[in-house]
């Protein structure tokens, strides 16, 4: 049997396996049915399908790459190459072949496992462009019964494979797994390419197994918790919080039936520890104030008065100011008539503790759930550091701040005020791009974070936006785009903002609606609409999203306040190169693709017409023309000051 020091994730699978050999360790739902395995059973499905890759010739330093959506099998699959010292890199499910293309070519990937159908057609479509490709494994068979082709394999049958090597040779995968070493490239994610293309990020099992260990002095995991596995496998963010931190503490993962029906699947399971990007946060929000105005008249006059009462109490207690006894008996009483039953609408009745990162977190969206006494916290990380930097401790979490380094992680300010970070989760470079890995390191270890930043005399880092982002008017003014973004994104009506101004005399916006929360307040007011493009135009809408604006100048500084902006007539997607996969903007990108707009902005024009070019998730690409209308916004009205 395997023996300390369990210093590479599949000896901490045969550490678990004897541990806790019938607690579960990973769940999926299936045809409306939660499936249980155990850590035996994760220890014996990674074992048959380790020595089923081997059999075709997959080895130490191959890379497998992985794509679809959470699932047992992809997480055993992730497994079985790291016990075979190979390399998985994992794909984002919804990418399209160019991107699928670049990372498989770039890692030379030798073997793919693929979800099911959709994701093998992709992988067939540029199998001819990949010429280190030499088979294709698929884990669900329907749709599947027809393709002939000699390379590709069921999940099944390369398992079979491997139980029959096992029968012959028992004792090999063990003494495999024995050869792993903890420097040892564990993972191979590639960043989301906010401005040039992906790059692939070599982290150890040391790197991983530290983040882990260090994360879990400040808050932490026991074999009891319950994760939640449903954010995309590619992302270094569901790599360390559901995959790493589960075989590090023995907690299980759970896999949702389909990303439409997570929200539905996580009030099932009741998770002890959730981790979301602020989008997902964003977007509970929206479901809530969408959930509160559909409710009668009272109902809604209840639910109002306690969110706020709720987010006046966080923010009280975030200060270490004292409530007053009447702040007590009130939120007290907002406890079962509001605050649980939202817990429980979001399925986190049983949470310890939340956790949001990938980007800033509005504070208006940070104080609103912790006023539903859900304990969210802030963690500032990055791929090249394992998904772990900083952590907002219990008692000390502000909204301003993501809290200060963990143990073990060090950090400080350069003199041009970048952040800089140093310790055992930060990644070893790049993989195959020498030029970007001496890039970027600063000195003696210190990695370039690229983040602007703050670190205050307590410990705590602010992150003021990225370092190239940080914008300053013609004035002088200097402001940070993202800040204001995320103010306008507290809107339920707005889903994605771009903030403009520098260089510039004033700043505008770009913002798009949230159509299924727009829509919905539309329908409700008999505003006929026929799709996106028609609905973002909508006078209504217009001036429906002009008095959220106007909203958040008033919590601005004059001179940083919203001057003119309007609405997209389609929505920024990651297809068309706007966004990446995780949702950041590509700035350089859309400033490029939407000049027109943008000077239409500065120039006074009431309206513009505009062409883009869409494109569908089957490759298929339209023109659509449309007006735009651009608002400009009235200053406040200056507030009486009595004499």
């Amino acid at each position: 049997m395997i023996q300390e020091p369990y210093d590479t994730i599949p000896k901490l699978l045969f550490r678990n396996a004897k541990q806790w050999p019938n607690k579960a360790a990973i769940r999926e739902k299936d045809y409306g049915i939660w499936q249980t395995y155990t850590w035996s059973d994760y220890l014996q499905n990674v074992r048959d399908f380790a020595l089923g890759l081997r059999t075709l010739g997959f080895g130490p330093g191959d890379t497998l790459g992985i794509i679809g959506d959470n699932r047992p099998q992809l997480y055993w699959a992730m497994a079985a190459a790291q016990s075979l010292r190979a390399v998985p890199v994992p794909l984002y499910q919804d990418s399209i072949a160019d991107e699928i293309e670049y990372v498989l070519s770039h890692a030379e990937t030798k073997i793919v496992v693929a979800e099911d159908q959709e994701q093998v057609d992709k992988i067939l479509e540029i199998k001819d462009r990949l010429p280190k490709l030499e088979a294709i494994i698929y884990d669900d068979p329907r749709g599947m019964r027809n393709y002939r082709h000699s390379f590709l394999y069921s999940f099944v049958q390369i398992q079979e494979r491997g139980r029959e090597v096992a029968g012959k040779e028992p004792g090999l995968f063990e003494r495999l797994v024995a050869q792993g070493q903890a420097e040892d490239l564990a993972i191979i994610p590639y960043t989301s390419g906010t401005t040039s293309k992906p790059k692939g990020v070599m982290l150890t099992h040391h790197n991983l197994i530290s983040a882990a260990t260090l994360f879990m002095q400040v808050q932490p995991l026991h074999e009891t918790d319950e994760l939640m596995a449903y954010l995309p496998m590619a992302w270094i963010g569901d790599h360390l919080l559901s995959y790493v931190f589960g075989f590090v503490s023995g907690a299980a993962c759970n896999c949702p039936e389909e990303p439409e029906t997570v929200q539905r699947d996580i009030r099932e399971i009741g998770p002890t520890f959730l981790f979301a990007p602020p989008r997902i946060w964003e977007n509970m929000l929206s479901q809530i104030q969408i959930k509160i105005e559909d409710a009668d008249r009272v109902k809604r006059g209840i639910a109002r008065y306690f969110t706020a009462l709720g987010m006046q109490v966080a923010e009280k207690k975030m200060k270490k100011q004292p409530l007053t006894l009447r702040e007590r008996l009130l939120y007290a009483l907002g406890e079962p008539l509001v605050y649980a039953p939202l817990r429980d609408h979001l399925g986190l009745l049983r949470s310890r503790f939340c956790l949001t990162a990938g980007a800033a977190i509005g504070p208006e969206v940070l104080l609103f759930f912790r006023g539903l006494g859900i304990n969210l916290k802030q963690l500032w990380a990055m791929t090249e550091t394992s998904a772990l930097g900083t952590l907002h401790r219990d008692g000390d979490v502000r909204p301003d701040t993501v809290g200060p380094p963990v143990p073990g992680v060090e950090m400080k300010i350069s003199e041009e005020g970048e952040l800089l970070v140093r310790g055992p989760n930060v990644t070893k470079g790049y993989y195959k791009n020498p030029e970007a890995s001496r890039e970027m390191w600063y000195e003696d270890g210190w990695l370039r974070t690229g983040d602007a930043a703050v670190i205050e005399p307590d410990g705590h880092v602010v992150i003021i936006d990225r370092l190239k982002d940080v914008s300053r008017l013609q004035s002088g003014a200097a402001f940070a785009p993202q800040y204001i973004e995320n103010k306008l994104k507290f809107s339920p009506y707005i889903k994605e903002a771009v903030v403009i101004g520098n260089d510039r005399p004033y700043i505008v916006a770009m913002i798009n609606i949230d159509a299924a929360v727009v829509g919905n307040w539309a329908e409700k007011r008999s505003i006929p609409f026929a799709g996106y493009i028609d609905l973002s135009q909508k006078p209504e809408v217009r001036e429906l999203v002009y008095q959220e604006v106007k909203k958040v100048n008033a919590s601005l500084s004059p001179e940083l306040r919203i001057r003119r902006f309007l609405i997209l007539h389609k929505e920024l997607d990651p297809d068309d190169a706007e966004i990446t996969r995780t949702r950041k903007l590509r700035r350089r990108f859309i400033a490029q693709k939407y000049r027109d707009l943008i000077e239409a902005l500065y120039s006074g024009a009431a309206d513009v017409r505009v062409k883009a070019l869409i494109t569908y998730e089957d490759g298929r690409t339209a023109e659509v023309e449309r007006t735009v209308h651009i608002m400009t916004v009235e200053e406040p009205e200056p507030v009486a000051v009595p004499a």
